[in-house]
């Protein structure tokens, strides 16, 4: 099998997604993987921003740095480029299947649909709320990248 790639996908890319990107980066790098992880959003307005204060101080407290992460928008290459897309809602995989090629090369799902018991739920957006929602957040991507890992471990 070749070096698994995954693209976290959410709205505007600096909150769910860089959150899941991190997380998973983290633990590839604990293994010593070396698999392409990354993310983006559905919408491009916030192209070339830091991810959410939030999202970047919940993540520093667990001890993974996500400051470096810009977003950026989903492009077409994506769908053959990654192996796997995992969306963080319904509307974004919903989007996502709309710009999709007829063909992908990508498996579009959804994150939590790794998840023991979580398939078809939608990972919630803390952009509205405070520090707590981001704390949950976390706890899904954490787990979310557990589950990629087990995906691919399953496959092999």
């Amino acid at each position: 099998m070749t070096t698994p790639s995954i693209l976290f996908v959410c709205l505007g890319n600096i909150c769910r997604s860089p959150l899941a990107d991190g997380a998973l980066r983290h633990a590839v790098r604990q293994r010593d993987l070396g698999w392409t992880v990354d993310s983006a959003g559905t919408g491009g307005w916030h192209s070339g921003d830091a991810p959410d204060p939030r999202a970047i101080a919940v993540a520093r407290q667990h001890g993974v740095d996500i400051a470096m992460l810009r977003a950026r928008q989903v492009r077409a290459e994506d769908f053959t480029r990654f192996d796997l897309i995992l969306a963080m809602d319904h509307d974004n995989l919903a989007g996502l299947r709309a710009m999709a090629p007829s063909h992908p090369r990508a498996e579009l799902r959804l994150a939590l649909d790794l998840v023991e018991g979580r398939a078809g739920q939608a990972v919630a957006d803390p952009y509205y709320g405070d520090a707590s929602g981001f704390e949950a957040t976390w706890a899904d991507a954490s787990a979310i990248a557990d589950g990629v890992l087990r995906h691919f471990d399953a496959a092999r």
